[in-house]
């Protein structure tokens, strides 16, 4: 047996039918500013049915900003800590346990007011959103403030 955290395990990452095995915090890592995505299922392994990813928000962290996915569904769970989400305008204060799902077109942000991590589990639906992440962390790299 295995202890938890130390386990890494892609059969075959460009075969949608092996098994996925990640102890806690593996995954391709990406950091974007006060903000770090971990992702852990996606592309070729879902043929970009779906992507599976973990965040972790700083304390104060504003998060990525304000955005929409035309066709896509956004859905988080609050892992730990406690995230603001801006829906439609609308702002929604949610802590460990709970779910939010944002439609696609839906204007959505999330952001850690608190002064403890936030950690969410994003799933994306249909999945292709990780072929973004080079050029969002580009993004937040080029916009660091000083």
């Amino acid at each position: 047996m295995t202890e938890p955290g130390t386990v890494e395990r892609r059969l075959d990452m460009n075969d949608q039918s092996s098994v996925i095995v990640l102890g806690d915090g593996a995954g391709r890592e990406y950091p974007c500013g006060t903000m770090r995505a971990v992702f852990k299922a996606d592309g070729p392994e879902t043929a970009d049915r779906y992507s599976i990813s973990e965040w972790w928000l700083e304390r104060g962290s504003q998060g990525p900003g304000e955005h929409r996915h035309e066709a896509n569904d956004d859905a988080f769970y609050v892992l730990s800590g406690t995230a603001t989400f801006i829906l439609d305008g609308d702002v929604v204060t949610a802590g460990p346990g709970s779910f939010v799902r944002v439609p696609p077109t839906v204007s959505h942000d999330y952001r850690n007011d608190t002064d403890e991590p936030v950690r969410l589990l994003n799933i994306y639906v249909p999945g292709g959103f990780e072929q973004e992440m080079p050029a969002i962390v580009a993004w937040f790299a080029d916009h660091a403030s000083s």
